[in-house]
């Protein structure tokens, strides 16, 4: 599956001549996995897979002064906009070491050897995909830290950041960052849990990169569909899709959703995608987002007739920060029970808090004409 199993017998012999440094100092963690690895106490080198702006947030504003080589295609080509946000206050990402990018098949255990690092930190789906080769990485003495903000848990959330505290010498701060998530999280299940009978609205989510001529992904479970569920909302793709796919035009016309949520992103190359994500005027974010209202029988929902458009940034879904999103779901959805809820202000607090930059762009935003 993999270019580097190819070429195994090259990275094998390699393999041999790269130790962990003699002069480091071990500790041991426990990761999201329940795999206990033996680390550095202050890994000087690192290789990071995923989960790029939680790093930074955790371990501060010189945290890639320790990053040696990342999967570069996750971020920068997934990621577009916030890449070059960051890359532009951050100039050394530009000279990171490219490992390739596990779903492509095009990661390399040459490259992620050759970088020397003290630790890899990947995300679960990462490793799990990796298999054999993450195991060789292993051997050739690269330990790995499995983190998981994929899992949508605040168990998961808070397990991670406290993972990045542990290795990053950067306790106190993850305590705090996971604390507030938490707290968060627990203050809008609390709102929810005195919701009144018959007030979960039907939700529509579809992931806007295509375009209204192309219907893309709704989803069930997981990413957006495991936040409408966590809203007690009613999801119209459960029992139609798992985790991800399209709903027929047919039948979101026939559920009549309350509630449309187009996730937006800063994708390169996409001429009609909903934009959004850092840098992006909200201006232009609704001129996207009002293209989809176009699309033949959307002007009879109920969502698009009482003003319930969403955009939401499809890159800020399982990270530190996707509190805020939950939140202005919830206000969205309920603005009666969160009606004291600032959602865009503890998204603001978090980027003066904890990132290298200051809060800039539109990461969620209703078409004009709603209430929340």
């Amino acid at each position: 599956m993999f270019k580097t199993l190819a070429r195994g017998v090259a990275a094998a012999a390699f393999a041999v001549t790269f130790t962990m440094p003699a002069w480091a100092e071990n500790i041991t963690l426990t990761d999201t996995m329940g795999r206990t690895v033996e680390v550095p106490e202050e890994p000087q080198r690192i290789l990071l897979g995923f989960y790029f702006e939680d790093f930074m947030a955790v371990a501060g504003p010189e945290a890639y002064d320790r990053v040696v080589a990342i999967s570069k295609d996750t971020w920068a080509g997934w990621r577009n906009l916030q890449w070059q946000t960051y890359s532009a206050v951050i100039p050394r990402l530009e000279e990171l070491a490219d490992v390739g990018e596990v779903d492509s098949g095009t990661f390399s255990l040459e490259a992620a050897i050759a970088a020397k690092p003290d630790v890899a930190v990947l995300a679960a789906w990462q490793y799990k995909a990796l298999g054999e080769t993450a195991d060789r990485m292993e051997e050739a003495g690269i330990p790995i830290v499995v983190l998981d903000y994929n899992a949508q848990t605040v168990e998961m959330h808070v397990k991670s950041t406290e993972l990045l505290g542990a290795l990053m010498g950067a306790q106190e701060r993850a305590k705090t960052l996971a604390d507030e998530y938490a707290a968060a999280v627990a203050d809008v299940e609390a709102r929810l849990a005195k919701l009144p009978e018959g007030a979960a609205p039907k939700v529509y989510v579809e992931l806007a990169r295509k375009g209204k001529d192309t219907v893309d992904n709704s989803y069930s479970g997981t990413q957006w569909g495991s936040v409408i569920d966590q809203l007690k909302a009613t999801n119209i793709a459960n029992g139609q899709i798992s985790n991800w796919g399209k709903l027929s035009p047919e039948y979101v016309l026939a559920q009549n959703p309350q509630v449309i949520m187009l996730a937006g992103s800063g994708w390169a190359g996409r001429d009609e995608a909903v934009l959004m994500g850092p840098g992006v005027d909200s201006a232009l974010t609704h001129e996207r987002m009002q293209a989809y209202m176009g699309r033949p029988g959307w002007d009879g929902l109920d969502a698009v007739k009482n003003g319930k458009i969403i955009g939401i940034y499809h890159g800020g879904n399982r990270t530190l920060y996707d509190y805020a999103f939950l939140r202005f779901l919830a206000k969205a959805m309920y603005p009666e029970q969160f009606a004291d809820v600032d959602p865009q202000a503890a998204l603001d607090r978090f980027f003066a808090s904890y990132m290298p930059i200051a809060f800039k762009g539109t990461y969620m935003t209703q078409l004009p004409g709603g209430d929340s």
